[in-house]
């Protein structure tokens, strides 16, 4: 079992910058990918960004980074738009077999003046 807790939502200033976390515990050694997702109210849950092992990616104005000794991923959202609006969620996959996927609860991210 793995354990999220997201964490860095809040309500921003169209241009602004977010740094979200996302925190595992529990069968963490397991874990292979960490991505995060987000959901609009009336959309469905999309991929913002994804990452397996180490460092980091670049998603245009978001990058994703893995920091595997705190157990912790992050995404780092800059320029933010009123459309980034959402309720981001943090998730897991492991290599178990079968694979596990865990999810966090999420955290709100507003962008608005």
């Amino acid at each position: 079992q793995v354990q999220l807790v997201e964490s860095g939502g809040g309500l921003v200033q169209p241009g602004g910058s977010l740094r979200l976390s996302c925190a595992a515990s529990g069968s963490i050694v397991s874990i292979y990918y960490m991505g995060w997702y987000r959901q609009a109210p009336g959309k469905q849950r999309e991929l913002v960004a994804g990452i397996t092992g180490g460092g980091s990616r670049n998603y245009g104005r978001f990058t994703i980074s893995r920091d595997n000794a705190k157990n912790t991923v992050y995404l780092q959202m800059n320029s933010l738009k009123p459309e980034d609006t959402a309720v981001y969620y943090c998730k897991a996959v492991t290599l178990t077999t079968p694979p596990g996927e865990y999810w966090g609860q999420g955290t709100q991210v507003t962008v608005s003046s």
